[in-house]
């Protein structure tokens, strides 16, 4: 038992079937064919059927686009700071790939109390955007000094890294600019047949963690309350997340932009 849902093996078979936690479909398109269930929600729906285990009790003042962003995004970025990372008071963080889960670990990194954090992406706008939302620095990642940079910035490299792009080569860059000791965290997800070059012997004589994060490393009852407190206390402004609202039948739309990185966080709000 590790008290933590995302490793769950009877959740994990059921995920990749694509059926509910008793083995059921109850989904059904127009011809009454099945349709399977995504990640036990297939939330792009007018109706959902979820187990009442996965429902979280909220604060019935939050609004519902608010809210939204805590069942993803926020519990994966903010969870793997505090949760995975176990990020302390002072402590610097280097937060590689500024989608909405790296936005939200940059939101996170702040109100846990790290004295710097460094963005790092490919894309200006997002790291201009991450600057606004308090970013101490950023970084251009294709650029052949980034490392040095982030070195020089930190005298020697961050105590905690962490990748969000899904890209090998972004963990390889979020690795080597951890500091010895340092703690390098993931919660991408790139292509299973991507690997990654990793020397033992740096891994042993610096005593490097390298960590995966899955959702944050959450307790979702625990979790999203608390961050939603956060939140309400002005200290998560996970509003300014937000970028665009779809309907429904956007949702195609929705993810063309998100894989133009057009977009930092989209709300369904209407069918």
């Amino acid at each position: 038992m590790t008290a933590r849902p995302a490793l769950c093996e009877n959740g994990v078979a059921a995920n990749n079937k694509g059926v509910l936690l008793g083995d059921g479909i109850r989904l059904y398109d127009h011809q009454q064919k099945h349709i399977h269930h995504h990640m036990g929600v297939s939330g792009f729906a007018e109706y959902a059927v979820v187990s009442r285990k996965s429902v979280v009790k909220i604060d019935s003042t939050l609004p519902y686009d608010i809210a939204a962003l805590f069942g993803c995004a926020v519990m994966t970025g903010v969870g793997a700071v505090i949760n995975t990372a176990k990020l302390l008071l002072g402590q610097t963080v280097l937060i590689t790939g500024l989608g909405g889960v790296g936005f939200a670990a940059l939101l996170g990194a702040l109100a846990g109390g790290a004295s710097k954090v460094i963005v790092a992406d490919i894309n200006k706008d997002k790291l201009t955007r991450a600057l606004e939302l308090g970013a101490h620095e950023a970084i251009d990642s294709s650029h052949e000094n980034a490392l040095e940079k982030i070195r020089d910035i930190t005298h020697g490299g961050v105590d905690i890294g962490m990748e969000f792009a899904g890209v090998v080569q972004a963990l390889e860059f979020t690795y080597n600019a951890t500091a010895r000791g340092g703690k390098t965290v993931t919660a991408g997800l790139p292509h299973p047949s991507k690997m990654m070059q990793l020397s033992p012997v740096k891994l042993v004589a610096e005593e490097r963690t390298l960590q995966g994060s899955y959702i944050g490393s959450c307790i979702p009852a625990r979790d999203i309350t608390a961050y939603i407190a956060l939140y309400q206390s002005g200290r998560l402004p996970v509003e300014k997340l937000m970028t665009h609202e779809l309907q429904l039948n956007e949702v195609n739309e929705g993810f063309e932009r998100l894989a133009k990185g057009e977009a930092i966080r989209q709300i369904i709000t209407s069918f």
